[in-house]
């Protein structure tokens, strides 16, 4: 069951985590290199703010072993920037880029602001309709007024799957609307930034929340079906404790 489970943090660039995921003397272009021998997937952040060069996408898959995964935010300039009716070109530029990750390419998340609100239901389906088959996309909404049925339906017509957050706004849903789940932790941002700037050690206690996801996911994973999960340093200070909380709490259950 537990091969079916891709747990990772969201971006890896941290000079905080010296010490504890990256020897205290690395440097930061051996960052992906250690943490890719502790864990076995990542979620790209540094995709929301810009297509990558070819030769950085090259970089990323020479320095991960053999079944690493690399899931990736689509660039802001498709959710956020432009109207999404125009941003077909620059989504087909980062997926060519994006394609020399290889086999170590996984799922593609489009996260969505709060300002995407349910009256861009039309215009979401007519670019949901427009997304290759051949790759798998989850969607993050930040507005709790898409969640209904006509939305999960829309996103099963499409095998898009609904990102299932934790996050301080919105509700903890269950709905699953493709053959594999997208998970993630993100917190609330504004609160803990009032508390810290460094990401070197948990600062709120979340035992009780991650104890909370662990029977959703178990639940998902005893259906076969694949499960990536992604921590935030936002969630409780420090993504890879965070990570970790989980872990063991999974391995008590």
């Amino acid at each position: 069951m537990t091969k079916l489970l891709r747990l990772g943090t969201s971006s890896w660039s941290h000079e905080s985590w010296r010490g504890s995921v990256y020897p205290h003397d690395s440097a930061p272009g051996d960052f992906l290199a250690h943490y890719a021998r502790r864990y076995d997937a990542v979620e790209i952040d540094a995709t929301w703010y810009r297509i990558p060069s070819e030769s950085m996408v090259r970089k990323w898959a020479s320095v991960v072993p053999d079944g690493f995964v690399f899931a990736a935010k689509v660039p802001s300039a498709v959710t956020h920037d432009a109207p999404l009716a125009e941003a077909g070109p620059t989504l087909r530029e980062f997926l060519r880029v994006m394609e020399g990750l290889g086999d170590r390419l996984g799922p593609l998340l489009l996260q969505f602001p709060y300002a995407f609100k349910p009256d861009q239901f039309d215009v979401l389906a007519a670019f949901l309709a427009q997304l290759p088959s051949d790759r798998r996309f989850a969607i993050e909404i930040r507005h709790k007024g898409w969640l209904s049925e006509r939305f999960y339906d829309l996103l099963r017509k499409h095998r898009v799957s609904l990102a299932l957050v934790d996050l301080v706004w919105m509700p903890k849903v269950d709905v699953l609307t493709a053959d594999w789940a997208y998970v993630r932790f993100i917190g609330d941002r504004k609160g803990i930034e009032k508390k810290t700037k460094t990401w070197d050690r948990l600062i709120v206690d979340r035992s009780k929340e991650t104890a909370e996801w662990v029977p959703r996911i178990r639940a998902i994973l005893e259906r076969h079906m694949p499960v990536y999960a992604f921590f935030n340093n936002h969630y409780a200070g420090h993504a890879p404790g965070s990570l970790e909380l989980f872990r063991n709490a999974l391995e008590r259950a």
